[in-house]
């Protein structure tokens, strides 16, 4: 068995407002990093040394494998589900949750936004104690930004979560100017107060109708939000 691999789940977004005209409050959104911890373990792949020659001493092509078991939770391959577990497995079999759409190195928080759909992240590590910098015996591998196979898909638009907040989402306020998103057909556990309806680059430039700015990823950073 190669290194221990470990994913930890990380979904909804949550954070700041700054409310308009005749509001008070500051806001940004971030993504909520939950409590579960997942975890999987890999096989190296055969046919060429760790070092990436071949066995005959020639370099090999610097090509990423793809498919089930090349590559923990690589585009395109899919994880298990599970509140205290998680595996890759074939997209095709009964087990399979949720599919990769992006996977970036580092840190989410560093990194490249998951696209707007996602329905939440997995933060990969592996578990080698020798190359560890922190002493927590876990090197940072990067993240995943994973979509559910099948409904719900809370990362949708009003869907009531996901790493990022769009367009036709809806957020309900915590108090201190903090707000965090919520299904905007109700269903969710506290009632939409505000929908997110047009991204713009500055605040001068949102409906006068606009009772709230979110904080949004992208080049539109300032998301106009009206009462519901």
């Amino acid at each position: 068995m190669g290194p221990s691999r470990r994913a930890t789940l990380d979904g909804g977004a949550r954070g700041m407002a700054m409310r308009g005209k005749g509001s008070v409050g500051v806001a940004c959104a971030v993504p909520a990093l939950l409590a579960a911890v997942l975890a999987a373990c890999q096989s190296p792949s055969g046919g060429a040394a760790q070092d990436g020659r071949s066995g005959a001493g020639t370099p090999a092509p610097a090509v990423r494998p793809s498919g089930y078991g090349a590559v923990f939770l690589d585009v395109g391959e899919c994880s298990s589900s599970g509140t205290t577990s998680s595996t890759e497995v074939p997209c095709a079999g009964e087990r399979a949750a949720a599919r990769v759409v992006a996977r970036h190195d580092g840190r989410a928080d560093d990194g490249p936004p998951c696209p707007g759909t996602t329905d939440f992240v997995l933060h990969l590590s592996e578990r080698r104690p020798s190359f560890d910098e922190d002493g927590d015996g876990v090197v940072p591998r990067g993240y995943a930004c994973m979509r559910n196979l099948r409904p719900p898909h809370p990362g949708d638009p009003g869907g009531g979560g996901g790493p990022r907040t769009v367009v036709g989402d809806c957020v309900r306020g915590l108090g201190d100017g903090r707000v965090r998103e919520t299904a905007c057909d109700g269903t969710g556990r506290r009632k939409p107060q505000y929908e997110v309806v047009r991204a713009v680059d500055t605040r001068a430039r949102c409906p006068a109708s606009t009772a709230l700015y979110v904080r949004l990823d992208g080049p539109s950073p300032v998301g106009c939000a009206r009462p519901v």
